[in-house]
């Protein structure tokens, strides 16, 4: 059992709350977490993060203010290391700011104990990843199931058949992620992550591993669950035909936010970009 816990605990730290083994001995049936709360889904008070010490010091983020909607899609853009990866896992649970305030659904969640905000990772936030994060063991049915089953939650199967059915795989329940295409394991991934009806879902370049078409829908899958089931959606991206999927584009340079665009088209992203990496940091937007 000790075993056990190590290896969730060293995938967590890993930032893949997901790739922990599928059963902890946790009860079945539990308290679901509460809904949707009035106010932001998401808020980001004043948030800092340093890393290293003295000369190697890097302030990766530089007191981010944030406020996002319910049933919002987001994308996160900057050069490389502008922020991006760190406002996500800090935003997310999954690193623990130096200063600043995260409210997830009104919940203030910076100092909540670890063992509290594991349960609200697995509860309240969703994940997509570039790599999937699929565990070949299980089937997709079990895929999706997971992080209800990690919460010691009720596996609730009909919302499982329900989400595969959205994301077109209806007939690949008891397939094994080894049996999908690139796309099609995305396809589960998304349907992972909307399972617990999560506070917000926040997508690590969700299509940086599949090809233009396939990512097209990917994308499009994502607009319906902001669409059509009032999800929340954050995505850090590069790519702005990705970013014109969503409703808004901050753009990071320096740890700060330094722009912000909003009804993007995928030609207004890339010239924000171009801009962006041709300005020093630090410059005003």
């Amino acid at each position: 059992m000790a075993r056990r816990h190590d290896r969730r605990r060293t995938a967590e730290r890993a930032g893949d709350p997901y790739a922990a083994d599928a059963h902890d001995g946790a009860p079945y049936g539990s308290d679901r977490h509460p809904g949707p709360q009035p106010g932001p889904a998401i808020e980001l008070r004043g948030v800092r993060r340093t890393y290293g010490r003295g000369a190697g010091t890097v302030q990766a983020l530089r007191g981010i203010d944030l406020a996002l909607a319910p049933g919002s899609f987001t994308a996160v853009m900057g050069p490389s290391g502008s922020g991006k990866s760190t406002f996500l896992q800090c935003a997310a649970g999954l690193d623990r700011p130096d200063a600043g305030e995260i409210r997830l659904g009104g919940e203030e969640i910076t100092a909540l104990g670890e063992k509290r905000l594991t349960e609200l990772r697995r509860s309240r936030i969703g994940f997509v990843f570039q790599s999937f994060n699929l565990l070949p063991s299980l089937s997709v049915e079990q895929n999706v199931l997971l992080p209800q089953r990690l919460a010691g939650e009720r596996q609730d199967r009909a919302r499982a058949r329900e989400l595969l059915e959205r994301v077109g795989l209806g007939g690949h329940a008891g397939r094994r992620p080894g049996q999908l295409s690139g796309g099609q394991q995305q396809r589960v991934a998304i349907a992972r992550a909307l399972i617990t009806r999560p506070d917000v879902v926040f997508a690590d370049e969700p299509t940086g591993a599949l090809d233009t078409r396939t990512a097209h829908e990917v994308l499009e899958l994502l607009r319906q669950a902001v669409d059509s089931l009032g999800a929340t959606v954050v995505m850090v991206t590069h790519d702005p035909v990705a970013a014109s999927f969503a409703d808004r584009v901050l753009f990071l340079a320096g740890g700060a936010i330094v722009d912000d665009l909003p009804h993007p088209g995928p030609q207004a992203v890339a010239d924000r970009m171009v801009a962006l990496t041709a300005r020093p940091v630090g410059a005003a937007a």
